[in-house]
């Protein structure tokens, strides 16, 4: 049953996923979620969280993005690659965000 778990786990995390992720106050990980940049946008683009959730923005692109808020609320460094950038999310609303180098690239957090 323990393989069974882990080769499932592996799949999950290997499959690629792309439009928006729920997390629920059920899901363990609603403390965090992650967004992986990568081939010029934000995956998954939108995401909803609950209040008090952090978000982790992982460069994994060969060039460098930031991470900032249509509203200025939140504003990464440039980062290159593998660097990382964290925001948590306290107050509910929806946060749309962009990336000033690559003002195309464009995601969107909803607090819950």
């Amino acid at each position: 049953m323990k393989i069974l778990t882990l080769i499932l786990g592996v799949a999950l995390l290997c499959a690629p996923f792309q439009g928006t992720f729920a997390a629920t106050p059920d899901d363990k990980s609603a403390s965090e979620v992650a967004v992986k940049i990568d081939n010029f946008s934000f995956s998954p683009a939108t995401i909803t969280v609950a209040a008090g959730t952090t978000v982790r923005w992982t460069n994994r692109d060969d060039i460098p993005h930031t991470v900032v808020a249509d509203d200025k609320t939140f504003k990464s460094k440039v980062l290159d690659t593998d660097e990382q950038f964290t925001y948590t999310f306290n107050k509910p609303g929806t946060y749309s965000y962009f990336c000033s180098i690559h003002p195309k690239m464009t995601g969107k957090v909803v607090v819950q």
